[in-house]
Order: structure tokens, then sequence, then C-alpha cells
């Protein structure tokens, strides 16, 4: 049997894995009538959003399908066999849908699991956490198990690393418009709950008063389930891809070792993942966010050892073993820096709190601050990554191992994405759990014990977006790699020099167009949610009875849903796609060197940004979360008040710009190497002898 064959027996395994965490939630009771009516709503809202949202994707998929089966990997009319741009747009057709699945899934069970969270929380800790778990675990396994299985599906079927390429960006553009338009939904909602129940009318979060507060809760499972699910299988993907196309690279003489060694690591990652997930436990007054973050750690033991034995008996070099742990380490690296900015017994969160009794500018400055300094360490160690695997592998054979070594510290990295993100859908489920327990009146008790589940998701989501970034980082540097080699080969030996005055002005301009990205989604933001607040503030003057909670008296829930949603499809599509055709125009206008420099610029750029809107965002949030049990005047104090203030800045931060950047640098890497060969025939400069 070939070694790589592994990737799909433990991928279908995954799936396996998934499908049964899925009965156990399922069999699980999910509490009163009103529970059940809450949960029903939002999942109601949540299929809705993902039905419109999947529906306008379909016209773009289908639209870039045709332009990949015209135009690559060579135009049709002039290609030696056609058949090679039916199988490139298949495979995005297979990858873009293959991508959808996987965030279905999730939000399928995360939208039942919040009221059975809910329900166990009235016998403790200890059995709501289990079920709030397994509910993220469905989406965790169902995203490595999906993914695995789709590469390996088409690289059985083709052989050719560059067309399971186009499964990657099939992956990868519809992971931008998921996290994107998901990103902008939650925060819309999130946003205009907090400002006017809180801040203007004192009311509890989750209040079953405010008209938004389902729209707030569907936001979290569009937004942090199916848009980051989205967002890690596209991650995920891609690594895999990239190392296969620099291994293609390396393999002479018809090996194919290079190529399949990802495969395998891959594979073994998902059995450290399954391995990991059956050791996380909690007694009755156990920590789930030491639990949680103990399951990585172990995780990352495992894997470790796995690779270890499988690099042994099979005889793998054991530098490309180091590779990869060394990119697993990083991450850790990465998540530990991020538990510290945003855990709510550290320092920076500690002092975000207190500087919220002097006013929202106080707490917001302070917060930032905190977000700019949890830059440095995660930097570092992406960059020490990147060069200590460079090196390792460089006395293989010169640059093309040597950025081999880079994209293995990637797949090292993302090797327990499988239960990173579980981690992170988790965060959604208790989120959506203390909801339930607040609007169907369930003890202070139970809402205390849901709002200690809350907390630790918080610090999860935040650690999982730090791996995210960290993997993105390496995986681009791999796919820049991988665009030069094919652009190479396509007769464009491609040399990023700065002092080059193309790779600068490309770089100048990638370096620009992240922050522009950025901007463009949280004004998208911001604009949705005028629109929010304008209707929750017109049913509280409008219904009789509403504010002061008369009997049998309810908002209009469903309007807030709609325009959340309608706003968010909206606002994501200008976005994503001006990434795609500002790549485009840059390598079709100033060819294959200012796209490399344009690459290049993007990816430091979004690197810096990502982190801090990650870190800076959940910071705040767990600031407010902190005042809220009590301490600094709690709840209705004006430090809480201020607190608010900075969570809502950072909700965009956090949930909608920062962890959209990653796929963003994905995405323009994927098209630059899939149009690489017709930028070096067709760029105006070379047309105009400039070049």
């Amino acid at each position: 049997m070939d070694p790589w064959l592994i990737a799909p027996i433990a991928a279908i395994i995954s799936i396996f894995v998934g499908l049964y965490f899925y009965r156990y939630v399922e069999k699980q009771s999910s509490g009163t009538e009103r529970m059940r009516e809450i949960s029903d709503a939002i999942r109601t809202g949540s299929k809705a959003f993902i039905k419109r949202e999947y529906t306008t994707l379909a016209y773009f998929v289908g639209v870039i399908a045709v332009l990949l089966l015209i135009f690559l990997p060579s135009p049709i009319w002039a290609a030696e066999n056609p058949l090679n741009n039916v199988a490139l747009a298949l495979s995005y057709v297979f990858g873009s849908a293959f991508s959808a699945l996987a965030g279905y899934l999730g939000l399928s069970i995360a939208t039942k699991a919040n009221a059975k969270v809910a329900h166990g929380a009235q016998e403790g800790l200890n059995r709501a956490f289990p079920i709030g778990f397994r509910g993220g675990a469905v989406m965790g396994f169902s995203v490595v198990g999906i993914g695995l299985l789709g590469i390996s599906i088409v690289y059985l079927l083709t052989g050719n690393p560059e067309t399971v390429l186009g499964f990657s960006f099939g992956a990868s553009a519809l992971a931008l418009f998921a996290k994107a338009g998901g990103g902008i939904y939650t925060k819309t909602a999130d946003i205009s709950a907090d400002l006017v129940g809180k801040i203007e009318l004192d009311l509890p979060e989750d209040d079953p008063r405010n008209p938004a507060v389902i729209a707030d809760n569907v936001g979290d499972n569009v937004g942090d389930v199916a848009g980051m699910g989205a967002d890690l299988f596209d991650s995920y993907v891609a690594s895999i891809v990239a190392v296969m196309i620099l291994g293609a690279a390396l393999s002479l003489g018809g090996s194919t070792i290079y190529i399949q060694i990802p495969l395998v690591f891959a594979g073994i990652g998902i059995f450290a993942s399954i391995i990991g997930s059956l050791s996380i436990r909690i007694g009755k007054k156990g920590n789930p966010g030491y639990a949680l973050n103990m399951g990585t750690y172990i995780t990352c033991a495992i894997f470790a050892i796995l690779t270890a034995i499988s690099t042994y008996y099979l005889g793998y070099d054991w530098r490309i073993w180091g590779a990869a742990t060394i990119g697993l380490v990083a991450g850790v690296i990465i998540g530990v820096t991020t538990d510290y900015f945003t855990s709510e017994d550290k320092a920076p969160v500690l002092k975000t709190a207190v500087a919220s009794k002097s006013g929202p500018a106080i707490n917001i400055i302070t917060g930032f601050s905190y977000g700019l300094r949890s830059i440095i360490l995660p930097l570092i160690g992406i960059g020490i990554a990147a060069a200590v695997s460079y090196k390792l592998l460089e006395p293989l054979g010169g640059l093309t191992f040597g950025v081999f070594g880079i994209a293995m510290a990637a797949v090292g990295m993302l090797s327990i994405v499988g239960l990173t993100v579980s981690n992170d859908a988790y965060g959604p489920i208790v989120d959506n759990a203390k909801g339930v327990a607040e609007q169907s009146g369930l003890s202070e008790e139970v809402i205390a014990i849901t709002d200690e589940l809350d907390a630790a998701g918080n610090t999860a989501k935040a650690i999982t977006k730090g791996f995210a970034i960290g993997a993105a980082g390496l995986t681009v540097i791999s796919l820049l790699a991988a665009f030069q080699e094919i652009a190479s080969r396509a007769g464009h030996v491609a040399v990023f020099d700065i002092m080059d005055p193309m790779v600068l002005l490309g770089a100048l301009i990638g370096v620009a167009i992240p922050a522009v990205f950025s901007a463009m989604l949280m004004l998208g933001v911001g604009r949705n949610a005028e629109r929010m607040i304008a209707e929750i503030r017109r049913q509280f003057n409008e219904i009789p009875g509403l504010r002061e909670g008369k009997p049998g008296v309810k908002p209009d829930y469903a309007r807030c849903v709609d325009i959340a949603t309608v706003g968010a499809i909206k606002e994501l599509m200008p976005a994503s796609v001006v990434i795609i055709v500002a790549t485009l125009i840059i390598g079709f206008v100033g060819g294959i060197n200012a796209l490399g420099g344009f690459l290049a610029g993007a990816i430091l750029s979004s690197l810096l940004l990502a982190l801090l809107m990650a870190n800076a965002g959940a910071l705040w949030d767990n600031a407010k979360k902190l005042i809220e049990t009590g301490v600094h005047g709690g709840k209705g104090s004006e430090a809480h008040k201020a607190a608010v203030v900075g969570d809502t800045v950072g909700d965009p931060f956090k949930d909608t710009a920062g962890p959209s950047l990653n796929t963003m640098i994905t995405v323009m890497s994927l098209v630059a190497s899939l149009f690489a060969a017709l930028i070096v025939q067709y760029n105006l400069l070379s047309l105009l002898g400039l070049a």
C-alpha cells in the first residue's frame, strides 16, 4: 500500500468520528419548550442566511469555473490537452462544494447544541462542557475529514498537484466570502444589540426584549462556526497543496515521495486530533479553559511522536520531521502569547478593565496598545519557524528544499486543525447556550456556569485564530515559492529583489491592500449596524409594553435577522471581488516581479493587522466580561458601559476583518499561482517591450 493512502483512510475515519459526536449531541435533551423554541429560532435564522449566501456564491463559483475552463492552465483553444482545463475547473467547483459542506455540517449541529448545553448546565459544569466541546468537534472533524478526502480524491484521479491547486482555490474563494459575510452578519447584530440594549436601555446581555438578540445568536453561528470553519478548511488545504507543488519540483526520476509526505503527515495529524479530543475532560470543579488548552498540548505531543515513528519506518529524512515539529512549536508559542493577552486572569485584560473606570477612550487606548504589543512574539515565532525550517532542509538541495521546509512547518502547525477547529466552534455554541439560558429564564447559577464556559470559549477562539494566522503566514510564504516555481516553469526566472522598481511598486501596493480590505469590511459592519440600530429603537418606541417586558409582548426578531442577512450579502461582495481583481490587475499590468512584490507586501501587512485585530478584540471582550462578574462596579456601572464600547470596537476587529485577512492572502497567492503562466505571456510591460 502506498503510504499516502493513510490520508484518505484518516479522512474517512475523521468523518465517522464527526458523525459519532453528532449522534452524541443529538441524543442530549434540549430542555423546556421555551428553550427549544429559542434554539429553533436561531437554527431557522442561521439556515436562512446560509441558504441565501450559498445561493449568491453559487453564481460566483459558476462564473469563475467558466473562466478557468476557458483560460487555465492554458487558453483552451491553444491547449495541448483541453481535458486539463476541464479537470482544473471541476477541481475548483469540487473545492467550493466541499468547503460549503463542511460549514453546513458544523452549523447544523451547533444550532442544536446550544439548548442542550444550557440544559446540561442545570446539572453542573462537568455535564455541560462535553456537550459543547463535542458539538464543536463535529465541525472540527468534518473540516479535516472533508478537506483531506477532497485533496486525496483529486490527486488520485489526476496525479497532478497543480490540478489540486484548483481544489484549494475553490476552498479559499468560498472561505473568503463565508468569513467576510458571516463576520459582517455577526458583528452587525452584536454591536447593535449591545449599543441599544446595554448602553441606552441598561438591558442585560441576551435579554429577550431586545429585538436583535436572536440575530446576535444567529451571527455567532454563521460567523464563528460556518465562517471560521471555512477559513481553517482553506488554510489546511492550501498548506498541503503548497507542499505538494514544491514537492513536485523536487520529485526527480518519477519519484513522488515529496508530493506524498504532506498527505502522510496530515493523515497522522487527524489520528492525533482524535486521540487528543478524547483526552479532554474536566472534573466537577474543573477549568474548561485549562481543559481545552491541555487537549491542544497533548495533541501536539501525540502528533510529534506518531510522525517520528512514521519517519523512521518510512525512511523519510529526519529534517523533514524537524521542520513539521518546528511549525507545531511555533503554533503553540502563538497560542500561549494569545492566551496571555486575552485571558481574564492575566495583566492585559485586568489593566484594560481597570482603565474602563476612566471611560471608553482610556479603555480603547489601553486595549489597542496591548493588542499592538501582542504582535511581536508571534511574528518572531513565525519568522524563526520559517528561518530554522528553511536552514534545516537547505543542505538537501538548496532554495527549493529550503522553502519545502517552510511549507512543512505550515503543515505541522495545521496538522492538529481537527482539534483547534473543535475548540473554536465550541466558543459560539456555549455563547449561544448562555443566550438560551437567559432568554428562557434559567437560574443565576446556571447562567454563571454558561458564563464560565463562554469565557473559556473566547480564549479558545483567540488561540485558534492565532494558529490560523500563523499557519496562513507560513502557508503563503510557501505559496509565494510555489508561484515562483510555476512562473519559472513558464519561462520567467522570478527573483523578487526589493531594489527592483517593479517589485518595490508591487510591495508598496501590497502593503496597503489588507488595510483597504479591512476598512471595506468594517465600514460594511458600520453601515449595516446603523440600519439595525434604527430598527431596534423603532421597535422599542412603537411596540407598547416591549420595554417594560409585559407578558405576551414580543419583539419582531425576524426583522433584525433579515436586516443582518440582506446587509451582509450586499456588503461582502465588493471587498472580496476587489482582492481578486487587484491581484490580476497587478499581474497583467506589472508582470511577475510586480506581482511577487505585491504578494510579499500583502503577506507582511496582513500578518501584523490580523494578529493585532484578533488579540485586541478578544482582550476588549474579556475585559467587559470580567467587569460583568462584579468587579469595578459590575453590570450597569460606568466602567461596564465603557467596556461595552471597547468591546463593540473590538467586535469587527476580531470577528470580521482580522480573521478574514489570512483567507485574503491565501486567495491572492492562489490566484497568482493559477494565472502565473498566462501573466508571463500577456502582461502589459512585456507587450510594450518595457519588461
